[in-house]
């Protein structure tokens, strides 16, 4: 198993500071100044939305489903950060009287976890003013939050760092490229990538500081509990995947009968599927990560599992 270079590693939570002093924004002033979402442009890049999967669907019916999934996804976003900032002040715990710069470097990240679930509620709100009403997300927060904290530190930070990863890769490859996308919900995921750069080096070193005290049982149980945590997700992307899809029937101009809805229902399934799993686990920062603390054995039930959600 991997060990900890403490002098490395206290460096690297002090460069965590600096660069978040250097980034930090804030909402109104430096994100949405003013601004409004504006219906005419698409949310969510087609990179994302893999509107091509819609395959019944007009251009401007292509346009609503990226508002959709655009909603949908800073809704996720949010739920996400509030299992994750419980465990970043849960493992503050273990430098209360030790390293005061990794204290520092965990409470700036908490500070900043917490700015990003008011950002997000925002959106929530402010797409709510401009698209159709009827459209629900009925996931109970802190009960997804409450279940994914009983599971293992290991396997919880393994998640973590797998989602600010794809958070990172979401906005390079796909987001800030797209010359279509509504600008202020480019900037958004602009200012929110900023300070998920730094969450993505924390997660990597408190997984790695904490799967060094582990035996290689209590690893064997969290590998497991990884695999326990993504299909919960599944479960949770199947459910807004109907809602979303009975709200764009709802919404639409037109009659969408039950064969189509069924599609359109199996395309934003695929879409969330490829955001929030499988974009990540295919991570190459993730996956040699990853295997570093894992058997051949470990990383084969990971995958196995994994391949059953295509």
């Amino acid at each position: 198993m991997n060990a900890i270079d403490k002098f490395s590693a206290s460096d690297r939570y002090e460069r965590t500071i600096d660069t978040s002093k250097r980034v930090r924004w804030d909402i109104e002033k430096d994100v949405f100044r003013g601004r409004r979402f504006d219906t005419t442009q698409k949310f969510l890049p087609d990179g994302l939305s893999l509107v091509d999967a819609f395959t019944t669907l007009s251009a401007g019916e292509k346009r609503f489903v990226s508002q959709i999934q655009g909603r949908t996804y800073a809704n996720i976003f949010g739920l996400v950060e509030r299992f994750i900032n419980a465990k970043v002040l849960e493992l503050s715990h273990d430098h209360w009287f030790g390293d005061q710069v990794a204290l520092e470097a965990l409470v700036r990240f908490s500070d900043e976890e917490l700015k990003h679930q008011a950002l997000f509620r925002r959106i929530d709100t402010m797409i709510g003013d401009v698209l159709p009403v009827c459209y629900r997300f009925d996931i109970d927060t802190n009960g997804v939050a409450r279940a994914v904290l009983g599971k293992s530190t290991w396997a919880v930070l393994g998640r973590t760092l797998d989602i600010e990863l794809f958070t990172q890769l979401h906005y390079r490859q796909s987001i800030d490229p797209d010359a279509e996308l509504s600008e202020l919900f480019k900037d958004v995921f602009l200012y929110h990538w900023r300070e998920e750069s730094q969450h993505a080096i924390l997660d990597k070193l408190e997984w790695l500081r904490h799967d060094a005290e582990l035996t290689a049982e209590q690893r064997d149980r969290a590998v497991d509990e990884f695999v326990e945590l993504v299909a919960a997700v599944d479960g949770i992307l199947k459910t807004q995947a109907k809602a979303d899809a009975d709200y764009f029937a709802s919404a639409c101009s037109r009659p969408v009968d039950a064969a189509e809805a069924r599609a359109i229902e199996d395309a934003f399934l695929k879409a969330y599927r490829w955001q929030y799993i499988h974009s990540g686990v295919q991570h190459p920062h993730f996956t040699k990560v990853l295997s570093s603390l894992i058997s051949e054995k470990q990383g084969q039930r990971i995958y196995e599992a994994l391949a059953v959600l295509h």
